[in-house]
């Protein structure tokens, strides 16, 4: 009786609560706040259409379990947040629906944060149908989150998160104290979209955790998310803490990998990495002890070294926490590898992580692999792996280690692989033992099938791609036409440029000679070309000018079918990129341009800005000094370089006093692809320079060259020609070189000479 009274009382309590519920509308932030602080458990506070500008918003306000209080655009992204503006989430059973930040920045805070102070956190709240799309700040290097995640059993659901370019985690899980460990956050079926190369650390779409939280749990629930060519650097999602599930996920086409960096315990499970052939595309790196990755699906994963489909790393004896501690008592278990580059065993081996895993099971794996010639690569002894199970396709043709078995396997289609018949070894007892020795994890059946298995799964996953995030947000197509100008004098062409912001532009020199008395400032896409064959001829009046031309922040300069003679271009540089540290990248590319007397630098990388890329092609140099690529400025040894791609192909370089290219990327950092260097079929004729110290090409810490089928003639004769620099793992490639009359080429451990 006693017993029924008090369930009577309390369901009385609920009761009246839900009547007293109220919907509040407001049309301002500073109404919001005001709403907020007398908000009750089950208010709703309505959001009316507006641009919210310079908004900082903080809301405190305590729900219950059975009444949250829901705050709520009344028509689902009518509510702008703009300018500098930001959200701070410190109450209780909270909801957050419907919001949309775009065209602005939050400065060094976190655009949206689960706390409002240091012990004001937020608990049991929920952020869902909100959008934050290209909320930059306006500098590259001014770091910051999209959201930091403190408290505990928070939920973030249905949200779209597009085109981070600034530095910084996109979505933090901060674990600073006891109040955020153990937190059960759940990030589900949400939209991470195009994140471009950041060419520098911190390019992360979720990090759980720091290195000095190692050892401390989680729990975070990353499930049926949607992550969409994000490529911000190697590790998409890094996880450094324990006992953390990333399960249900789509990975399509993201230049890098799930990375268990830190902490103990974490289980990958049911994601389907489709790589589709994409260069760097990755899947799981492991690290750590008690790492599971079980039940995946790897297609044409295409990535190599840490973003290789499976990456098992190499540990450092005695490392600190912020290095890599050794592999131990990993399971890797009926997984699907389809058509994908090579696995990864100790990978990263090298003086300093010299330790090899132990007790690495991989189990009951299918690998079908017809595109590359091995399965898997080894970098150190693997006497700590235990395989069984594992079926390879009959026509690999590697020597494969026992517990890798062939057979014929059939490829319906890129979803679907199976076994033509039962040749596969029992590993029930394999199974078994793992089982008992991780009773925590009985819940999860681990298969005697080799392979990916789960009905409809696959099917269930694509369908991420249509509904993960939100189902009001379409991003705003740029898509536009290319407007041809012919323009005769430097008057008609700077105020071309200066008028058409944003314009792809076509500009057709007609005059036959061009003299500015100021730079011009690229704010569009612009190319120059010219229908004429004699060179025209550039000059630039006044002294101390930096450059002629400067590519903006965003911005392109294209050469095409075009002739200058520089020889009165008395300026620093010829082109330069934007030098005020903004966000957006650049791009130039020549097409069948010829350039003469060149008297300085041709293109100066200017430090903190980055070209996505720069391609030069069936283009011409002839004579001049200087040096004609220069990208060597970013000296703070943090991995910072100023292009992505460079590309040089099919040109002629002659009769030239200079460097061609000098390429810096200082430190250690092993997070980046970039730069790629590729420079093939090339003419490289009677060049020289009076500097002993400077080789004609100098690649120092550049990730990945290729220097193919180009012919040296006379060439820095009794000098370093080229030089390589490297400070951490680098693939370089000589191949079907010439060379006649030039200098050396100062090699090292990571150039291969075919």
């Amino acid at each position: 009786m006693k017993n029924s009274s008090l369930l009577f009382c309390c369901l009385l309590f609920v009761s009246l609560t839900t009547l007293e519920a109220k919907t509040i509308t407001v049309a301002s932030a500073a109404a919001l706040m005001q709403a907020d602080k007398a908000a009750l458990p089950g208010d709703v506070i309505l959001l009316q259409k507006g641009d919210w500008q310079n908004a900082t918003i903080q809301l405190n306000a305590m729900g219950t379990a059975n009444a949250p209080i829901t705050y709520r655009v009344e028509n689902a992204g009518t509510v702008w947040l703009t300018g500098q503006s930001s959200l701070s989430i410190g109450g209780a059973w909270l909801v957050i629906d419907g919001w949309h930040f775009k065209n602005g920045f939050a400065g060094k805070k976190a655009v949206i944060s689960f706390r409002t102070s240091k012990t004001q956190l937020a608990n049991h709240c929920r952020l869902t149908n909100t959008v934050i799309d290209g909320f930059n700040n306006p500098k590259r290097m001014d770091e910051n989150y999209w959201v930091e995640l403190h408290g505990r059993n928070n939920r973030i659901d249905h949200c779209q998160f597009r085109d981070k370019q600034n530095m910084g985690v996109l979505l933090a899980v901060i674990l600073d104290n006891d109040l955020s460990r153990k937190n059960y956050h759940s990030i589900d079926h949400n939209h991470f979209g195009y994140r471009i190369p950041l060419a520098s650390n911190t390019g992360e779409l979720i990090r759980v955790g720091v290195s000095e939280h190692c050892e401390f749990n989680s729990n975070t629930q990353i499930t049926d998310n949607f992550f969409d060519n994000c490529d911000g650097e190697t590790e998409i999602v890094s996880i450094k803490s324990g006992a953390n599930t990333i399960r249900g996920n789509l990975f399509k086409e993201c230049q890098g990998s799930v990375v268990l960096r830190h902490g103990n315990k974490n289980l990958v499970m049911d994601n389907l990495f489709l790589g589709n052939g994409k260069t760097g595309t990755g899947g799981v790196r492991i690290i750590n002890e008690g790492n599971w990755v079980l039940n995946n699906f790897f297609y044409r994963c295409m990535g190599e070294g840490f973003r290789a489909p499976l990456c098992i790393m190499n540990g450092v004896p005695n490392s600190p926490a912020f290095r890599y501690l050794p592999v131990k008592d990993a399971l890797v278990a009926n997984n699907s590898f389809v058509d994908c580059a090579p696995l990864g065993f100790c990978e990263g081996s090298d003086t300093e992580r010299s330790q090899a895993p132990v007790n690495v099971l991989m189990v009951n794996n299918l690998i079908h692999n017809q595109k590359d010639k091995l399965v898997y690569l080894t970098f150190d002894k693997i006497t700590g792996f235990h395989f069984a199970g594992n079926i390879v396709n009959k026509d690999q043709g590697q020597n494969l280690m026992a517990g890798f078995s062939k057979a014929t396997l059939i490829k319906s289609n890129k979803d679907s692989i199976t076994i033509s018949k039962t040749v596969y070894q029992t590993t029930k007892y394999w199974l078994d033992s793992i089982s008992k020795a991780n009773p925590e994890r009985q819940e999860l059946v681990l298969n005697n099938k080799p392979g990916f298995s789960s009905t409809n799964l696959i099917s269930q996953l694509k369908k991420l791609e249509k509904e993960a995030g939100t189902n009001w947000y379409q991003p705003a197509k740029t898509a536009q036409g290319l407007l041809k100008i012919d323009c005769s004098d430097v008057a008609s062409l700077k105020k071309i440029v200066e008028e058409n912001p944003g314009v792809n532009l076509s500009i057709n020199l007609t005059g036959k000679q061009y003299l500015f008395d100021a730079p011009i400032n690229v704010l569009q896409h612009l190319e120059l070309t010219s229908k004429q064959t004699t060179p025209i001829q550039l000059a630039i009046k006044g002294i101390n000018q930096a450059f002629l031309f400067q590519i903006m922040s965003g911005s392109s300069l294209t050469l095409k079918d075009i002739s200058l003679d520089l020889s009165n271009v008395q300026s620093a540089s010829f082109i330069a990129t934007d030098s005020s540290g903004a966000v957006k990248h650049v791009s130039f590319s020549m097409n069948q341009a010829k350039i003469r007397n060149i008297p300085s630098v041709f293109f100066d990388a200017t430090k903190t800005s980055v070209a996505d890329s720069i391609i030069i092609f069936k283009s011409s140099f002839i004579q001049g000094s200087g040096i004609l690529f220069k990208m060597n400025q970013e000296l703070g040894k943090k991995g910072y370089y100023n292009v992505e791609l460079l590309s040089i192909s099919n040109n002629q370089f002659k009769d030239y006093q200079g460097q061609v290219l000098d390429l810096i990327r200082t430190g250690n950092d092993e997070s980046t692809m970039g730069p790629i260097v590729r420079i093939t079929n090339n003419s490289f004729t009677n060049l020289q320079s009076n500097a002993l110290d400077k080789p004609m090409i100098r690649f120092a810490g550049v990730q990945k060259t290729l220097l193919e089928n180009n012919r040296f003639i006379n060439c820095y004769t009794s000098k370093v020609m080229i030089l390589y620099q490297d400070e951490v793992k680098a693939a370089h490639r000589l191949k079907g070189n010439q060379s006649e009359g030039s200098g050396q080429i100062q090699t090292n451990k990571f150039l291969v000479i075919d």
